[in-house]
């Protein structure tokens, strides 16, 4: 990553293929409003800086590209969940 001065933060969300999906910005968040976002992202967060991240989260919370099948399923069990559904 290459800082850019005067250029405002952000937290670019890429997929496995390194590909763009998303931009939040971060400016108007505290620093607990950014770590309580990047925890529901999925982000696993690790008990110290030299461990290692489990398998299941080395890829995570990479998420497919919109309007892909995969994201279609995921919106939809999103969708189930907002509605009280089963998940």
């Amino acid at each position: 990553m290459k800082h850019l001065a005067g250029a405002d933060p952000e937290l670019i969300l890429l997929n496995s293929h390194y590909r763009e999906l998303e931009r939040i910005p971060l400016s108007d968040m505290s620093r607990k409003e950014i770590n309580e976002l990047v925890q529901k992202l999925g982000f696993y967060r690790k008990e110290k800086p030299d461990s290692p991240v489990p398998k299941e989260f080395q890829l995570a919370p990479a998420r497919p590209p919109p309007g892909s099948e995969g994201a279609k399923g995921e919106r939809a069990a999103e969708s189930k969940g907002a509605e009280g559904g089963e998940l």
